[in-house]
């Protein structure tokens, strides 16, 4: 997940529990990528979808697609961006 280290992630570490469900949310207007695509946990920005794997879920999304998307793996590491796998479905 990129941005981690910036958001809401360190302060709800504790709570977040594997298969939470994730809201993904688009930003088309960021102004550093016109594909963002937010994470959200309980109405909390824990960051976004990586650059490399985003346009595909935001063409999605643009779309009206039924995604869902939930926490498959959290492990502690160094690396904020390798602390939470998620996994995204179509509903």
């Amino acid at each position: 997940m990129a941005g981690f280290r910036y958001h809401a992630g360190h302060r709800v570490w504790e709570e977040l529990t594997v298969g939470d469900r994730l809201e993904l949310v688009r930003e088309p207007d960021n102004r550093f990528d016109p594909h963002a695509v937010r994470i959200e946990w309980h109405g909390e920005k824990l960051g976004y979808v990586p650059r490399r794997e985003n346009a595909t879920l935001a063409r999605a999304l643009d779309r009206g697609d039924p995604l869902r998307a939930c926490i498959n793996r959290l492990v502690w590491h160094p690396n904020p961006r390798e602390r939470i796998r998620f996994e995204v479905f179509v509903d």
